[in-house]
């Protein structure tokens, strides 16, 4: 990105800064009820209407924690039913139509659902190694597809996903980032564009997580057996072994069948940072970490940290990021994405972005001993630096309007809408694998214990 469009982007941000955030906003902590409706974009779909005609019925595939919850959202989009579910745990089917009704029809088969032409659009929501198959199963049947995240299993499966997106053009297809959708993460892209932090140079996200479900140690029900479980078909396409009810309900710790800590939670903060600042991926992964706690018998880590170099494209400068995830953290639950530039940093969460500048240029102790470089004595550089004068940086905070209904929801508004009117997801196939990628490659550079090159624009390892 040129000098000459960051300081034009700088200033068109300042301008707007004075004219539509007077007053109080410009102090920490103080934001009015005024400078809140001024500030923050409102996603208001009240009033929409939907005929008979219109109902997009859908059905469920993987009907465990991830895909009941994303159901149970997903139904509540004004015009969409849910018709028909598929597990491959007995227990789960039951369930489903205890949830969502006696009439559901509910199968152990995939197949059966894409057969169904009642059926507008899936839900995949089975573990990571079966995406690929299923989705592009599903659009070549004609079926739009949301599809959790991580698109892909492994690096070399994104582009049969990408391909058959294309080939079957009217079929939408989203990956389940929610975030992507997010009003914090909209009101962060704007942000950035607008010069809010001047120009961005680095990058951190962090997640958390104590708990032993939050840690993957999902119940194992009672009944749990090769009767009750169609343990054959799960194995289709992995290793075959002996029925283990840990490694069919407990799946994401088991490199076989799930993607660690980086498929599962990394791919949030990709999707996220590439949204917000248009970019398409990094060219260098490096990643590190251990198994510190959570000693039940899984293969990966869960603890990890990630370090990625972004190339400078024409949709932004050069910068670094950084990633964590812990899973033995003791304050639990915390998560964010740090964007740092030269003027300021933001941290975006979907439902709030907190924007913190530097003070202006005259005001600013250390920018202006800067400033007295070019008045440097033959002894060297000058700096006038009083540390007891440093000064706090403004404060922004934007905050959705209360009744928002979060980033999950908004997802799949998101895709119905598109379906409906022909229009675009947020998260695409092509988008969902520039996602997918980096975090499939750190858990390549952990195992493997070495840095990865990446082409992001041609998708494709770079051997070195």
């Amino acid at each position: 990105m040129s000098e000459n469009s960051m300081e034009n982007s700088r200033r068109g941000f300042i301008s707007k800064l004075a004219k539509g955030v007077v007053g109080a906003s410009l102090f920490p902590n103080i934001i009015t009820a005024a400078d809140r409706k001024r500030n923050l974009e409102s996603l208001s779909r009240i009033g929409e209407k939907y005929s008979a005609n219109d109902q997009i019925q859908i059905a469920l595939i993987g009907a465990g924690g991830m895909g009941s919850a994303d159901t149970n959202t997903a139904i509540t989009v004004p015009g969409v039913k849910l018709i028909a579910a598929c597990d491959l745990y007995d227990g789960r089917l039951a369930d489903a139509k205890k949830k969502w009704g006696n009439d559901i029809y509910t199968t152990r088969d995939y197949k059966e659902i894409l057969e169904r032409k009642d059926v507008d659009a899936v839900i995949i929501a089975t573990p990571d190694f079966w995406h690929k198959d299923i989705s592009v199963a599903a659009m070549n049947k004609g079926k739009s597809v949301y599809c959790e995240k991580p698109m892909v299993h492994e690096i070399g499966e994104g582009p049969a996903v990408v391909e058959a997106q294309q080939k079957n053009g009217k079929v939408v297809y989203q990956v389940g980032s929610q975030g992507m959708s997010s009003l914090g993460n909209e009101k962060a892209r704007q942000l950035l564009k607008d010069g809010a932090i001047g120009k961005l140079n680095y990058a951190e996200g962090f997640w958390a997580r104590m708990s032993p479900q939050g840690a993957w140690q999902y119940p194992i029900p009672a009944d749990a057996s090769p009767k009750t479980v169609d343990w054959e078909t799960y194995l289709l396409h992995a290793p075959k072994r002996e029925f283990d009810p840990l490694r069919f309900f407990r799946w994401r710790n088991y490199r076989d069948y799930g993607t660690g800590v980086s498929g599962d939670l990394f791919v949030h903060l990709f999707s996220s940072l590439h949204f917000v600042t248009g970019s398409i991926g990094p060219n260098k992964v490096m990643a590190t970490g251990g198994l510190r706690y959570w000693n039940d018998g899984r293969e990966v880590p869960d603890i990890m940290l990630g370090m990625f170099d972004y190339p400078e494209t024409a949709a932004h400068p050069a910068f670094n990021l950084s990633l964590r995830v812990n899973f033995v953290d003791g304050t639990g639950g915390t998560n964010y994405l740090r964007m740092v530039g030269s003027e300021g940093s933001m941290t975006v969460e979907w439902d709030k972005v907190t924007l913190l500048r530097n003070k202006g240029d005259e005001e600013d102790p250390l920018l202006k001993s800067k400033k007295t470089e070019g008045a440097a004595n033959a002894n060297g550089r000058q700096y006038v630096y009083d540390r007891k004068s440093m000064l706090p940086p403004e404060k922004l905070e934007y905050v959705a309007d209360a009744g928002y209904k979060g980033a999950h929801f908004d997802h799949f508004y998101n895709l119905f809408n598109a379906m409906r009117t022909g229009g675009k997801v947020h998260e695409d196939a092509l988008f969902g694998y520039r996602a997918a990628a980096p975090a499939l490659l750190c858990n390549d550079s952990y195992f493997q214990n070495k840095i990865i090159g990446w082409d992001p624009k041609e998708l494709k390892l770079i051997n070195k």
